[in-house]
């Protein structure tokens, strides 16, 4: 049993003795906020720097290799933003290596955890941007239920939806028209979609993604969204191009 292991064990069985109700009782709770800030790097602690140091050359070494670059700072917002566009764009870009061609993509505002920030990007700064063990998947839905996913994601005020999308909703969260790609979507005709696992399982306020048929769901390691968009950035690393992505009008609040 390593040091790690005794630890929790130990933990385990303080708390099951301190919280007998026979012995103790509860009187009170008191709390306080620790600022952990750039102070706390003026006088560093030079053993624990130097205990520390082996486990940061791994640390460097598996999350500091360069994916690519991005040409702007990105940031997650509702109801549109540069970065949830660029994520769902991903989503649809990717379904070619699954033999897919997915006219729309969904990636939740809740499953972005960080920002990207201008130059060179890190698999460290992937990760910390997509920390979810969330995998691609591909459904399809019907017209009907894409202008219920539209009014789902109106409620919520905005989402991640790829290029071509058009929502326009007003400011309490009303569904007042939807497009895609310039056209009306038809009720009757059906619609591919490419999306997380977490979501067709009904979460995040979009539970007709629930309803979605023909459902591929690979479950591999390979197909979670942090290497997808590894595999974007070292795509276009490989021709020189930086990744970009603008907000562009995908969804309208009136």
């Amino acid at each position: 049993m390593d040091k790690r292991h005794v630890f929790y064990a130990s933990l385990a069985s303080l708390l099951l003795v301190s919280c007998a109700p026979k012995q103790f009782q509860l009187t009170g709770i008191e709390r306080t906020r620790v600022i952990v800030d750039s102070r706390y790097d003026q006088n560093p602690d030079e053993a624990a720097v130097k205990f520390l140091e082996p486990y940061k050359h791994v640390n460097d070494s598996i999350m500091g290799p360069i994916v690519g670059t991005v040409a702007r700072n990105m940031h997650a917002t509702r109801p549109e933003s540069n970065l949830s566009n660029l994520l769902a764009d991903i989503l649809v870009w990717s379904g070619k290596d699954y033999g897919e061609d997915p006219v729309l993509g969904i990636y939740n505002m809740g499953g972005i955890r960080a920002d990207l920030t201008k130059g060179k990007v890190t698999y460290g700064d992937v990760l910390d941007v997509a920390p979810f063990e969330n995998k691609i998947c591909f459904i399809t839905l019907t017209g009907e239920q894409v202008l219920t996913l539209y009014a789902q994601i109106a409620h919520r005020g905005g989402e991640g939806v790829s290029h071509g999308v058009e929502i326009v909703a007003t400011e309490d969260g009303k569904l007042l028209s939807g497009k895609l790609h310039g056209k009306e979507i038809d009720p009757k005709a059906d619609y591919r979609i490419a999306t997380i696992n977490y979501l067709i399982e009904g979460n995040d306020g979009m539970p007709v993604l629930k309803e979605g048929r023909d459902i591929i769901a690979p479950d591999a390691k390979s197909n979670n969204t942090r290497f997808l968009i590894m595999n974007y950035f070292k795509d276009h690393q490989a021709r020189g191009v930086e990744v970009d992505s603008k907000v562009e009008g995908r969804i309208k609040i009136q």
